[in-house]
């Protein structure tokens, strides 16, 4: 008890000594003892050394951290003392001494300063005098609080400046290795300012140095938690040394998916391959380095860790952009500089480091004590210094603050004073140098999931350590562009792969996408549903109960299989399966597709009832967010999810820019489709260039019409939306007009020469058997013989056994009995054509034209077609079937050059895979567009962009949808289809021209497969009489003249 007692009266008289220094200084007969015992240390023998030192120690403790200004000064002096050895070593010893037992590390932040000079003394002659400064300078790193180990950074590194001995450049990178080993989480922060100058050490004329660089720099690197680049570090560090290895690296590095956060020690290591992957002559490597900052540049979350990097890597960007002839690398590089730019100026509040700098000063100056000593200032110095890497580390630890604030507070402080000041510190620190989050809290109600993530696909990122907060009973609209990553999303919380999501046996999450797979066709209703994993109830009765009481139709639920549903009643059977799996979150992608009106209020109404279950809800039709959303969940700019509270228009007033989620004509993409190709005999835009007559259509095995006495007609300006109730026979009589199915009863009849665009109900059937091929690559693959290969399965060719008998009937020609083997060719004969004919057996010269209107009644009509759709294709295609020229086309329709030429059509979001399927239908620049539930998979911004290249198109438009603000914005015509009936209204035909006379097209140039530019020659004015009299008299004057003139001149 009694220690106990002395202990503490201890205690109180060093904390007494320290308040003291606030106002005291230290006296006379203190500062003579300091003084003598300095000069005996600096003038002892080896063997007395030791014990003054202990002496000075002891004193300084009893006088007070004060007196360690005089021992300071002294020691600047005699340690750069070149003639006295003794000295030198004093000067070590004594820092050493203190280093080890210096006051609670209260003599640190003075010692700190003579790391430069005790790594000048490795080039000392004398031997002892090297090695005890570089003990001591090693001992200092053991020794130092970790947090504050990134601040001797600065001073290590003078030690490898270019003048240095390298002697000296040797030690310094050796206590970085001891730095990175030591305190790997604390010399973290430090990592972009050590890479440059040890590169350069990589490059030092001394080969000790360079090979310890290469040495250092791999253990440094080693600290990069990266995993997306971990693999490549090697690689990239031997590129320092070995440029001509940077090719090669960014190839490596090109090929890798980059979805973990971008912090600057990855930035340091990375920036300057980059840079010379950006200087390289080739052109790939160059296009290459510029998608890999782009990448790269999505994950760096804070644009402070960016901002050092900016000034490299935007001038090399800049330069590459005016520099490069080829486009689309010039278009990546447009596209990495404005991610370089928008992450340099985010649109929320940032603070560089320097405000953060300011901010900490000016939190911890409120701190400390009045009239605090100008001798503190260096500590006072520290203290801001340690609480700045701390904020720029986003350590708000509480015992962290303490361990690394309190020990230097201590000077001047007592022990729970200085505590206190740095628990005070950190809550001033974090408050001032965080940004105000503007995103409303929302406290009310159940947590369902509250988690951070990221998440990529392919190669692409998507959403880069963002947070998840869902409430029950809430209804969120998820929204953002095409191929922002709303059904990956969907589909990874379905699947269980977003990182903290709760798993399915503590939260029952639905996935309800847009298609039933194609392998349930043959399966009956109740059946799939009850073979369907999750779904409570067994008791076939109850699912059709269930089923009818969602509408469907007793036939239905007892006789169709899945095959024979339309689109809306696919997607109401998915959406009842879903219902009754009793699920806490539905996951609901694109529900309102293929859902007519009725059955749309039917959804509503449902999911506006549900006041248990959580909704998050992909969709495209602004009418339903607007009805149904609690919330709105928006893809920002910076790879994160925020949600706003209130419904669609709520989330527009606040986020104008977002205007285009609920407006088509605020879009800001713009989509150009070609000009229709010359139609022979069509000179206005209102003459029919396809007709239907009482056309009626049974589907095999039906018992019912499903198209009834259907007359219609379509014409270049036709603007035509196809609108009726699920099943009604409106995707039926698309199939009918484009040539899919044909009919035995009525008359279809087109254009000989028309070309019809299709994109079908479920578009993605175009390009299911292509998913490896990249967008360029399918155009090409579809048109590579000439004509649309997707035509070539339609019902209207010849094929099967009734097509085979009628090429085999007998024609009697000049009385000799012949048999078609195929038709050749065609050509103009009055207002029909003629066919040229050859024949079984015959040579070409016994070729014989036969007229359209006898080949018909034969029956070849079908083979008439055939030749009618190759010459069709002809007209279309004097456009080069060339990689460029295709890239450039699908550019027009909203798909970049990333993904239709870098990228294969497997990894393309919904929405860009309609992109392409429209972009390959309109490439043979056909005179009529059918597009059945276009907007089924294109975003907001998409939709608008097609709505007004609709509007500007040459061509006729028939479109089917449910979307009637996308209808109505475009269309003047309507049929309605009703149980197999057509009501036509609004329509303009006419049975002879019409009126509007179509323009004549300006000649283009066009540029052949070898990339040739074919000059257009301009079409001559034909001019009238009183023209040429005017031209004739004009050349008779210029010949009496004397003039030269030529008997072809003016056409003449």
């Amino acid at each position: 008890m009694p220690v106990t007692t002395a202990n503490n009266n201890t205690q109180s008289e060093i904390e007494s000594k320290k308040l003291s220094t606030l106002v005291n200084i230290t006296s006379e007969a203190d500062s003579k003892k300091v003084t003598d015992i300095l000069d005996n240390i600096v003038n002892a023998a080896d063997v007395d050394r030791e014990a003054a030192v202990n002496d000075l120690l002891a004193t300084v403790k009893s006088i007070g951290v004060f007196s360690l200004k005089l021992v300071i000064d002294i020691i600047e002096k005699v340690i750069v003392s070149k003639k006295n050895t003794n000295a030198r070593t004093g000067a070590i010893a004594v820092i050493s001494t203190f280093i080890n037992d210096s006051l609670e590390e209260q003599a640190h932040p003075f010692l700190i300063r003579f790391i430069p000079s005790l790594l000048d003394l490795q080039a000392d002659k004398q031997a002892s005098v090297k090695e005890a400064a570089a003990a001591t300078a090693k001992n200092f790193v053991d020794k130092i609080n970790p947090h504050a180990c990134p601040l001797m950074v600065p001073f290590i590194l003078e030690g490898l400046g270019n003048s240095c001995k390298w002697q000296t450049k040797m030690l310094s990178l050796e206590l970085l290795e001891l730095l990175a080993n030591q305190h790997p989480k604390e010399f973290f922060v430090a990592i972009p300012d050590v890479v440059p100058v040890v590169s350069d050490c990589m490059w030092d004329t001394k080969m000790e140095v360079k090979k310890k660089a290469t040495e250092t720099m791999s253990v440094i690197c080693s600290l990069i938690e990266n995993k997306d680049i971990e693999r490549f570090i090697p690689a990239v560090i031997g590129c320092i040394n070995h440029p001509e290895n940077v090719p090669e690296t960014i190839h490596l590095l090109g090929a890798t998916t980059f979805v973990q956060e971008v912090d600057s020690a990855t930035l340091s290591i990375m920036v300057p391959l980059l840079g010379r992957g950006l200087n390289e002559r080739a052109t790939p490597i160059k296009r290459k380095a510029a998608l890999i900052i782009d990448n790269m540049s999505k994950l760096v979350d804070d644009p402070d860790v960016a901002a050092p990097f900016l000034p490299l890597l935007l001038p090399a960007l800049e330069k590459v952009q005016d520099i490069v002839a080829d486009p689309e690398c010039r278009g990546v590089v447009q596209k990495a500089l404005a991610t370089l730019q928008r992450v340099g100026n985010p649109g929320v509040e940032i603070f560089t480091k320097e405000q953060k700098k300011a901010k900490v000063e000016s939190s911890i100056k409120e701190l400390l004590p009045e009239n605090l000593d100008a001798f503190f200032g260096t500590t006072v110095t520290f203290l801001n210094d340690v609480a700045l890497t701390l904020c720029v580390s986003k350590n708000f630890f509480k015992n962290i603050w303490i361990e690394s604030l309190a020990p230097y507070a201590k000077s001047f402080l007592s022990t729970p004073d200085a505590e206190g000041l740095a628990i005070s510190a950190l809550n001033k620190c974090e408050e001032a140098v965080t940004p105000k989050d503007p995103e409303e809290e929302d406290e009310e109600g159940e947590d369902l999931c509250n988690c951070e993530f990221s998440l990529a696909y392919g190669a692409k990122i998507l959403l880069n350590r963002t947070a998840l907060r869902l409430k029950r009973g809430r209804r969120y609209g998820l929204c953002g562009a095409n191929g922002c990553g709303k059904s990956t999303l969907m589909r990874a919380i379905a699947n269980e792969q977003v990182e903290g999501f709760p798993p399915r046996s503590e939260l029952k999450t639905v996935y309800v996408e847009h298609d039933i797979d194609g392998s349930e066709a043959d399966t009956p209703l109740v059946d799939f549903i009850l073979a369907s994993e999750g779904v409570e109830t067994k008791d076939p009765e109850q699912v059709r109960k269930i089923l009818l009481d969602y509408g469907f139709s007793e036939q239905m639920v007892t006789k169709m299989a899945i095959g024979e549903l339309s689109g809306g009643w696919k997607m109401k059977l998915a959406l009842a399966r879903a219902m009754l799996m009793n699920a806490d979150i539905l996951l609901l992608d694109e529900p309102t597709n293929h859902l007519d009106v009725v059955n749309v209020a039917w959804l509503e109404n449902y999911l506006l009832g549900l006041k248990t279950v959580t909704s998050i809800i992909v969709s495209h039709d602004s009418g339903f967010l607007d009805h149904v959303c609690s919330d709105i969940i928006h893809y920002e700019p910076n790879y994160k999810l925020k949600r706003y509270k209130g419904n669609l228009s709520e989330f527009v007033r606040k986020v104008p820019r977002a205007a285009s989620y609920y407006s088509l004509e605020a879009s800001q993409i713009k989509f150009s489709f070609p000009e229709p190709g010359f139609l022979e005999g069509i000179k206005t835009k209102e003459r029919a260039i396809l007709k239907m007559k009482n056309v009626d259509f049974q589907y095999p095995g039906s018992d019912r019409k499903q198209l009834i006495d259907i007359s219609m007609q379509c014409s270049l300006a036709s603007r035509v939306a196809v609108i009726g109730p699920n099943g009604a026979g409106k995707s039926t009589l698309i199939k009918l007009l484009t040539g899919e199915i044909e009919s035995e009863i009525g008359t279809v009849w087109k254009h000989p020469n028309l070309r019809i665009a299709y994109v079908a109900q479920h578009a993605f059937h175009h390009i299911e058997q292509h998913l490896d091929k990249t967008p360029n690559e399918y155009i090409q693959w579809r048109y590579a013989t000439g004509e649309d290969r997707e035509e070539l399965d339609k019902n209207d060719r010849m094929n099967g056994e009734a097509n085979k008998k009628v090429m085999e009937q007998v024609f009697v020609i000049d009385g000799e009995k012949r048999v078609i083997e195929e038709i050749v060719g065609r050509r103009k004969l009055k207002q029909s054509y003629e066919y040229e004919v050859s024949w079984v057996g015959r040579s070409s010269v016994d070729n014989t034209w036969i007229s359209r209107q006898k080949l018909e009644d034969m029956g070849f009509g079908k083979k008439i077609a055939e030749v009618d759709s190759a010459e069709a294709a002809k007209m279309g295609l004097n456009r080069p079937l060339t990689a460029k020229e295709i890239e450039k086309h699908l550019t027009e329709v909203g798909l970049e050059a990333e993904f239709a030429t870098h990228s294969r059509i497997r990894g393309l979001s919904g929405g860009q895979k309609v992109k392409l399927v429209i972009g390959a239908a309109m490439w043979n620049k056909p005179h009529m567009l059918v597009l059945d539930e276009p907007t089924n998979y294109l975003d907001r911004e998409s939709l608008g962009a097609l709505a007004m290249a609709i509007k500007e198109y040459g061509g006729g438009v028939v479109i089917v949808t449910h979307n009637r603000e996308f209808s109505e914005a475009l269309c003047t015509e309507v049929w309605k289809v009703d149980n197999g009936r057509l009501t036509p209204s609004g329509h303009n035909w006419v049975s002879g021209n019409g009126s509007t006379v179509i323009k004549e097209q300006e000649a283009e140039d066009m540029v052949d497969a070898q990339g040739n530019t074919i000059k257009a020659v301009e079409k001559k004015k034909k001019l009238t009489s009183k023209e040429l009299r005017k031209k004739k008299k004009e050349r008779m004057e210029r010949r009496k003249r004397g003039e030269e003139v030529f008997s072809d001149e003016d056409d003449l």
